[in-house]
């Protein structure tokens, strides 16, 4: 059946629209090549689009010939102004940007652990005020918010979670009831995957899994272009996953004996104390990543000093020994949990994000790939998390500026 005269009109701007978010400004000739449109066509959807405040003249091409066609288009970047917050344990990370995602404004406060749920509450609400301030927002259309713990699937709400702070729950009803804005609360993890796909290390993976490494470790898992939260948004809690190399098993109170003892920065801390490996974290970043960041500078400083592979072990230190016995170890005990994933969902691409994946790089990521390749016969590449401990707050900011887009970019009801 063919569309009507409006529905045609409403996906012909979408499509426009989308093009103008992906490429930057465009001029109705470039319009009209990528959309395959006729030009008049496009010129009655830049009028359409431009009357309805979505776009703007920005500029002209650098063309001699002058006219409609050398005017450069883009999206009226300050029509909505949106937010994103990582809440993490001990702080709270927010970013303020244009429609476009162009960052305005950003800021960071560390909460101690000894800071009462409503004042927690207000601080974390007012650096956001604040941050929203600075940016020159005087309304946030759509705020997107990454949290540790379990999103009811039906709800959106974060549920109450044994282990993590009153405060995460209680900011995000604060939030509903303080600001005129959508707010939107996923998995930090969740987020950390829609951020590696859309701009980092699973770029056009349609199916893979996450390994979040950061203070904890979680998962998301992504298949067949979908988000799979599972049934009670637990997908991914990979902490609790019963692993050979403990002294026990997890509980439903806690995941202590579980992958998370393995590959948690307080696992991987003890690790590196046994090998001799030793550096200082940056603020707000966990140990985990500091070490495993100066055992591959380490790796790599002594194989230039080796000369290439030939002579390597002979050219060896008890240091150069130590450093490779940790990244073996380490290996191996990620190699644990990406052979479980791999063997239940066959995901065909793993990414190590978060600080402590980012930090192990490709040298770390070849490494477990290797030693899966070994412990499964289903082929699954591993590849290091390219955007580090900043990727939540980006799959926060991506929610957040999807949410808007949809809004006003949805076609005017007849």
């Amino acid at each position: 059946m063919a569309a009507s005269p409006s529905t045609a009109r409403a996906i012909n701007d979408r499509l426009a629209l989308r093009l103008l978010q992906q490429e930057g400004p465009l001029t109705a000739g470039q319009l009209k090549t990528l959309t395959g449109l006729s030009r008049p066509t496009v010129a009655d959807l830049v009028e359409r689009l431009q009357d309805s405040g979505l776009v703007r003249v920005v500029g002209e091409t650098g063309d001699r010939r002058r006219g409609p066609n050398a005017r450069l288009y883009g999206i009226v970047a300050d029509l909505a102004h949106l937010a994103a917050l990582d809440v993490r344990t001990h702080s709270v990370s927010v970013v303020v940007a244009d429609l476009l995602g162009a960052t305005l404004a950003e800021a960071v406060l560390p909460i101690g652990s000894d800071t009462a749920t409503e004042a927690a509450v207000e601080r974390a609400a007012a650096l956001l005020e604040r941050t929203a301030e600075e940016a020159g927002a005087v309304r946030l259309h759509s705020v997107g918010i990454g949290a540790p713990g379990l999103v009811a699937p039906g709800t959106g709400e974060l549920r109450d979670t044994t282990g993590l702070p009153a405060w995460h729950r209680r900011l995000v009803a604060a939030l509903h009831e303080r600001l005129p804005a959508t707010v939107l609360v996923e998995n930090e993890t969740n987020l950390a995957a829609l951020a590696e796909q859309r701009l980092g290390a699973a770029r056009g993976q349609d199916t893979f899994v996450l390994l979040w490494l950061g203070h904890g470790v979680g998962a998301a898992v992504v298949l067949d272009g979908k988000l799979r939260r599972g049934a009670s948004g637990g997908a991914g809690e990979i902490g609790f996953l019963p692993v050979p190399g403990t002294s026990r098993l997890p509980s439903a109170l806690g995941c202590d004996g579980g992958f998370h003892t393995l590959v948690s920065s307080a696992g991987i801390g003890e690790l590196a104390e046994e090998y001799g490996i030793s550096a200082v974290a940056a603020a707000q970043e966990p140990p985990a990543a500091a070490l495993v960041r100066a055992a591959v500078e380490a790796e790599s400083a002594a194989r230039g000093a080796a000369g290439g592979t030939a002579g390597e072990k002979a050219a060896a230190t008890p240091k150069d020994k130590a450093v490779d016995a940790f990244l073996g170890v380490l290996a191996d005990r990620l190699a644990i949990g990406a052979a479980a994933v791999s063997a239940v969902l066959d995901p065909g691409r793993i990414v190590l994000a978060g600080e402590v994946g980012h930090a192990g790089g490709a040298a770390l990521a070849a490494r477990v790939e290797a030693r899966l390749a070994a412990m499964s016969p289903l082929r699954t590449e591993v590849r290091a998390g390219t955007l580090g401990g900043t990727a939540v707050l980006r799959g926060a900011l991506l929610t957040a500026r999807d949410a808007a887009q949809d809004d006003l970019f949805a076609p005017e009801p007849n």
